[in-house]
């Protein structure tokens, strides 16, 4: 019996989250028993070139010695207290350190909880019912985001899932990615009752669909004049794609003007804490809630929520906005993410922004060759490789949805059979690190020929 097969017996569908079940690529999902630097070992000891990185928190490689020596040191003192410790204040240091907007920062175990921790906020700080998403985003499973979510809904073909409550899901009111005047529309028909909008600022879970430029400086222009937040889900580009995260490479191109505070959004009963206020419509100004993930925890179960500290305030213990979590902020997971912020230096950034150029203009080079009709698209170092006939970018969901799935699972598994391990779905962004050495690299060039010819159905 095969170790998939035992899975089949005792885990749904053999597996703990469904994208690892190579549902839109066809076969058996590969185990993986080790990792180390750039590479994937799976339990029958075969070695792959990894291009999934754990989904993004791997930016060092897998296994770098010295986050290995911080969790082994702080396992020694103890795996969960229950209680806070100087780890969590210091990696809510690190995290303010690299975005300043992230005034006060809350740490949780995942990116779901992220994400419904920032809604519930808004809807605290507002009053307000309503949720704006946009079609393709993907912001966890919780139900009310579950819309049009991309990612591994998109890969498995759903348009939600069952067991969202219609009540839910109408609280949720889903936009075409990129479109300005359908937001403004939707801001018309609900007039203050919006509380607030969340968007990945540089979706990567369509596959990878950089906005527009000026269309985050309009998402922050729109929500203040409507008095309603926006919310940042960086959940995997944050400290990915730059110390700071996408807001980073955004901001670093102008300088932000100091925010201008407006009249209170709604007045608050019961609490202690002061009602927040609107941040300034400047283009520039940042969101108010920020949610991280991924690279934050270095690899282990942690995200975090951070923003304005007047409503970041309103959470409990300050405020009337309960969240609570036995295992947030756990010392393991804080010394890894401690230890990967500090490693993770410019050098990093510089030598995976430089690797992930490298491989798009090689992948680019070996499907022209072949006459394979693709498309890649990046932001940041972070890429996708749309299969099929796109006469312009892909700018939003629907447009990514008519991509070639048959030519990318012919191309996915022909790398993988020359040692090379791509996201097993086309919604996917490659994820790359700053241990993809010129060995690394060279090993997934020189399989990209054959699995150009094997997307285009050729032998």
């Amino acid at each position: 019996m095969s170790l998939y097969q035992r899975a089949c017996r005792v885990i749904p569908g053999g597996v703990d989250s469904p994208v690892r079940a190579f549902g839109s690529v066809g076969g058996d999902p590969v185990f993986i028993a080790r990792a180390s630097g750039p590479y994937l070992y799976d339990t029958d000891g075969r070695e792959y070139v990894d291009a999934v990185g754990s989904w993004g928190p791997a930016l060092l490689g897998h296994a770098h010695p010295e986050v290995v020596r911080a969790v082994q040191e702080a396992a020694a003192r103890g795996l969960s207290f229950g209680a806070p410790t100087e780890a969590e204040v210091e990696l809510a240091e690190a995290v303010r350190a690299r975005v300043p907007e992230a005034a006060k920062v809350r740490f949780v175990s995942t990116g779901t909880e992220a994400c419904m921790t920032a809604i519930r906020l808004a809807r605290g700080a507002t009053g307000r019912d309503l949720i704006v998403k946009f079609a393709g985003c993907y912001h966890g499973h919780s139900d009310g985001l579950l819309a049009a979510a991309g990612s591994g809904v998109a890969t498995q073909g759903l348009p939600g899932s069952a067991g969202v409550t219609a009540a839910t899901a109408g609280q949720t009111i889903v936009v075409p990615y990129n479109d300005e005047a359908a937001l403004e529309a939707v801001f018309d028909a609900y007039p203050d009752q919006i509380a607030a909008v969340i968007t990945e600022p540089a979706p990567a879970n369509m596959g990878v669909v950089p906005p527009a430029v000026g269309f985050n400086a309009f998402l922050r222009a729109i929500t203040a004049r409507h008095g309603a937040l926006l919310i940042f889900d960086e959940v995997l580009t944050g400290f990915r794609v730059h110390r700071s995260g996408w807001w980073g490479l955004e901001r670093s191109a102008v300088e932000t003007p100091p925010l201008v505070e407006t009249p209170p959004l709604v007045e608050l009963v019961e609490t202690t804490a002061p009602a927040p206020k609107a941040s300034t419509g400047s283009p520039n100004a940042a969101p108010d809630l920020f949610t991280f993930g991924k690279v934050v925890g270095g690899g282990m179960p942690l995200a975090a929520i951070g923003g304005r500290a007047d409503v970041m305030d309103l959470l409990a213990p300050l405020g009337p906005v309960y969240q609570a979590g036995t295992l947030s902020g756990n010392p393991l997971a804080t010394a890894a993410g401690i230890a990967t912020l500090r490693l993770a230096d410019i050098n990093v950034y510089a030598a995976v922004d430089a690797v992930s150029s490298d491989l798009q203009a090689a992948v680019n080079e070996a499907l022209f060759e072949v006459g394979v009709p693709h498309l890649v698209q990046s932001a940041g170092s972070l890429f996708t490789v749309f299969f099929g006939d796109f006469d312009r970018p892909i700018t939003d969901y629907a447009a990514a949805q008519r991509q070639d799935s048959a030519a990318f699972a012919r191309f996915f598994h022909a790398m993988l059979d020359a040692g090379v391990a791509l996201p097993p779905s086309g919604y996917e962004a490659w994820f790359l690190s700053a241990a993809h050495d010129d060995a690394a690299l060279n090993r997934i060039v020189e399989a990209l020929p054959g699995a150009a010819r094997a997307a285009l159905g050729a032998a």
